[in-house]
């Protein structure tokens, strides 16, 4: 495949880049103040569902949606963080879910890890279309509270923030658990709980050995043996799928959001 002069609309409506997301939601946990929220806040492991559902939605109108629907998605998203806050510093991490800096951290690792997908599957990107993307990229955070001026510049420096990042990761109880109950997807439907142990590999899989031991995921040989197959199996056969089946997740989710907004037209950013 021709990957010259690739951009961001191009690859965010893979299907493939949703196998990486539990790799995403682990990144976002495992930084202290991000995790602490989750853990004393959200109930999104009980309802993978949902949560995966809120931000593809939110992700596909951001890249491909009119204004009207970004007013949309960033309504529904301010409005699911109000709560997650804490004015206390305990444990030394405060939170608040509009903070720039944490909102920082969660779009950073959305684009880290789809690009990581997207390369694993389709091959490298050429430089330009890497960087092309990811200055694409950045509107998945402006459009929240990141000002502009914070994300990094280009993608070393990015590199160099996100290296700096990955030694303040880790997990406590309260992750742990968030993680042990997402990867079962106990509450889940039973085609999720079925697909489950694939999406457990994958996650873990993507995951540096330092996070898997961090949250406790253990990764035998066997472990990684599998996942080589599976990620070999996929960029094999996933790159020739037509591009209606490949991008089907995108057009439903945008669907439904359009869906609403006819059935309450009401519903903007004022």
């Amino acid at each position: 495949m021709n990957q010259s002069s690739r951009g961001l609309r191009d690859i965010a409506g893979e299907i493939v880049l949703v196998a990486g997301g539990g790799r995403a939601i682990l990144l976002q946990i495992a930084h202290p103040a991000v995790g602490r929220g989750v853990a004393n806040h959200s109930d999104f492991a009980s309802r993978p569902l949902d949560r995966l559902k809120a931000t593809l939605t939110y992700v596909y109108a951001v890249v491909y949606g009119s204004p009207e629907e970004v007013a949309l998605v960033r309504q529904r998203v301010n409005r699911a963080h109000a709560p997650v806050h804490s004015a206390e510093e305990a444990a030394g991490h405060p939170y608040d879910a509009y903070d720039p800096e944490l909102q920082l951290w969660v779009a950073a690792t959305l684009y880290e890890t789809a690009v990581t997908m997207y390369q694993r599957v389709f091959g490298r990107l050429d430089e330009e279309s890497a960087d092309r993307i990811y200055q694409d990229y950045a509107s998945i955070g402006t459009s929240l509270q990141v000002p502009m001026e914070i994300w990094p510049a280009d993608r070393h420096a990015f590199r160099t923030y996100w290296e700096a990042m990955l030694p303040r990761l880790g997990a406590d109880a309260g992750t742990r658990r968030v993680a042990n109950d997402l990867l079962r997807a106990e509450s889940g439907p039973w085609w999720l709980r079925l697909a489950m142990p694939l999406g457990r590999l994958m996650t873990i899989g993507l995951l540096s050995p330092d996070l898997r031991s961090s949250f406790g995921l253990p990764w035998p040989n066997r472990a990684q043996r599998s996942f080589d197959r599976w990620m070999r199996f996929t960029a094999a056969v996933y790159p020739h799928l037509p591009q209606g089946a490949r991008h089907r997740l995108r057009d439903h989710y945008l669907a439904g959001l359009r869906a609403d907004m006819r059935a309450e037209p009401d519903q903007r950013e004022h």
